[in-house]
C-alpha cells in the first residue's frame, strides 16, 4: 500500500512538472530553429532562473504558486493563484525575479571572462537586457510591480519608455504589453478612489526607500553591464 502511494505521489509530482518540461522543450526547439542550439539552452535557463527567483519568493511569502510555464518568443511566468494581499508583497515578489535573473547573467559574464566563450558572453548580454526590460515601470513588467511599492503613479512613467521602444524597435511583444497594462495606466491616471486601494498601496516610508533604492542600483547596473557588453560583443551583418 505504501509503495502505491509512493508511486501515486511520484506521478502527481511528475504531472505538475511536465507542462514545465514541455514548455521548455518547445522554446527550445524554436529558440534553436533562430539562434543555435546552445544558445537556446543558455537563454531558456536563463528565462527559468529568473522565474524561480519570483517562485521562491512568492512561497516565501506563503503564496500558492504554480511553476514557470514558458511561452516561446514572449518569455516565461509564473501562475499567481494567491494574489499577494499588499503592494509591498507584490514589490517584493516582483523584484526577486530580476535579482536571481542578474545572478545568472553575472555567473555566464564571469565564465565568458574565464574561457573567453562569446558564446557565454552573449548569453551574459541577453540576460542583463533581459532583466532591465524586465524593470520598465509599468505593470505587468516586474517594474511595475516594484515600483508600485512607491506609487502607482509611478506607472505613468512607464508609458513613454515602453512608446520609444516601440519606435525603436517596433514588435508585437510590446503591443501585447501595452494592452496588459492599460488598465493599470488608467489606474494610475485617475488615482487610488476605492479604501480598498488604498489600504492595499499603504506602504512605510523606510519600506519604499529600500525598494527604491534596490530597483534604481539594480537599473543602473544593468544598463551599464548591457552598455559594456554591447561594446564588446562582436557585430553580425
Amino acid at each position: 500500500m505504501l509503495k502505491l502511494l509512493a508511486l501515486v505521489f511520484g506521478a502527481l509530482k511528475l504531472g505538475k512538472l511536465l507542462p514545465v518540461a514541455a514548455t521548455m522543450l518547445l522554446s527550445i526547439a524554436l529558440y534553436a530553429w533562430v539562434f543555435g542550439w546552445w544558445y537556446a539552452v543558455g537563454f531558456v535557463a536563463l528565462l527559468l532562473v529568473h522565474e524561480m527567483g519570483h517562485y521562491l519568493a512568492a512561497r516565501r511569502r506563503g503564496l500558492n504558486v504554480g511553476l514557470p510555464t514558458f511561452i516561446p518568443f514572449v518569455g516565461a511566468w509564473i501562475q499567481l493563484k494567491e494574489l499577494p494581499h499588499d503592494a509591498e508583497t507584490e514589490a517584493y515578489v516582483g523584484i526577486a525575479g530580476p535579482l536571481m535573473g542578474t545572478a545568472g547573467a553575472l555567473a555566464c559574464f564571469y565564465l565568458a571572462r574565464s574561457t573567453g566563450s562569446t558564446l557565454l558572453l552573449a548569453l551574459a548580454y541577453a540576460g542583463f537586457f533581459l532583466n532591465l526590460f524586465n524593470l520598465i515601470p509599468l505593470s505587468p513588467f516586474d517594474g511595475g510591480r516594484v515600483t508600485a511599492a512607491l506609487s502607482p503613479r509611478l506607472w505613468l512613467i512607464g508609458v513613454p519608455v515602453l512608446v520609444a521602444l516601440f519606435v525603436y524597435r517596433p514588435s508585437p511583444l510590446l503591443i501585447l504589453m501595452a494592452v496588459l497594462a492599460l488598465p493599470n495606466v488608467m489606474k494610475a491616471w485617475r488615482g487610488l478612489g476605492s479604501p480598498e486601494e488604498q489600504a492595499y498601496y499603504a506602504v512605510r516610508a523606510e519600506t519604499r526607500l529600500s525598494y527604491a533604492t534596490l530597483y534604481l542600483g539594480l537599473a543602473a547596473f544593468l544598463a551599464l553591464m548591457c552598455e559594456q557588453l554591447h561594446a564588446e560583443l562582436p557585430r553580425t551583418h
